[in-house]
């Protein structure tokens, strides 16, 4: 792996590395994490797709994808063999836009191909991610967005940990409808409630399926468990979004979806994510 010149093996202790990372971070203005309980429930789309709606929205959004095993947002943004350059302030993010309003950084730019398997033990998983906290330069971010693997393990505790002092907004958590995967979230919430990470709500991904000659939906894996589960717990719903082809043909193709499709009941159901995840903190508010 050709990573910059800073050693992901070295100590995050030291005097300068901590005040570079306040001042990286501090840089922030809301910062978002995504996760799920279990892997294929479209956790990455999710992100990818929130981020994009921001930008869309106007606001200057970044996305750190710390899925360090399964790095899928540089393809997803048509990033994918991107360089990563460094300044005096740090590592500089890839800009996925013309306009640079949208900035990715992931592990998938430090390898040496797209077939290379990061085979780590979590020491060096968890320096990489201390590494990613605190040595990317944002510069004066909206949003940032961050992709986490699924589970809740070591890698999960060191974003925490990282985070704890910037006060991070809170989760977003997400599900499909299948009870197995409801089931999972529930451990995300347990984990949420025992870090003190505000749960900022649920999205059920691959709510039903768009038909693309009819746009009628069907309910291919039920319907309601993320709703549900939001209820129980008494956290909110930000909604459903259905499994679509085109979605998917744009995540493939690295092409955003709701700027594509703009009028599509898909696109329309990310919109209202988007919407009931701004209006249901005020501390999203910008």
């Amino acid at each position: 792996m050709a990573a910059p010149t800073n050693d992901v093996h070295g100590k995050s202790g030291n005097a300068a590395e901590t005040k570079n990372e306040r001042h990286n971070l501090e840089a922030v203005k809301h910062t978002i994490l995504v996760l799920s309980g279990k892997g294929g429930v479209g956790k990455s789309t999710v992100a990818t797709q929130i981020a994009l709606t921001l930008k869309q929205r106007g606001f200057k959004v970044g996305i750190l994808d710390i899925d360090l095993c399964g790095p899928s947002i540089p393809r997803m943004l048509n990033v994918q063999g991107s360089n990563v350059h460094q300044c005096s302030q740090g590592w500089v993010p890839v800009y996925a836009d013309r306009e640079q309003r949208l900035s990715v950084m992931s592990i998938g730019f430090l390898l040496s191909s797209n077939d290379e398997a990061v085979v780590w033990r979590g020491p060096k998983k968890n320096a990489m991610i201390k590494q990613f906290l605190s040595d990317v330069f944002w510069n004066d971010l909206d949003y940032l967005i961050i992709d986490t693997p699924p589970g809740t393990s070591d890698e999960h505790i060191t974003v925490v940990e990282g985070l704890q002092q910037y006060k991070p907004d809170g989760a977003v958590l997400v599900t499909t409808p299948q009870a197995v995967a409801v089931g999972d979230v529930r451990r995300e919430l347990t984990f949420c409630r025992k870090t003190g990470i505000p749960v900022l709500g649920v999205v059920e991904n691959m709510s039903g399926y768009v038909c693309p000659h009819c746009a009628e939906c069907s309910n291919v894996f039920s319907k309601g468990g993320g709703e549900s589960l939001a209820k129980q717990f008494s956290i909110p719903f930000l909604g459903c979004i259905p499994l679509d082809p085109q979605l998917t043909k744009c995540a493939e193709e690295g092409k955003s979806f709701i700027d594509a499709f703009p009028s599509s009941s898909s696109a329309g159901a990310i919109q209202d994510v988007v919407k009931t995840l701004l209006q249901g903190g005020q501390t999203l508010k910008t």
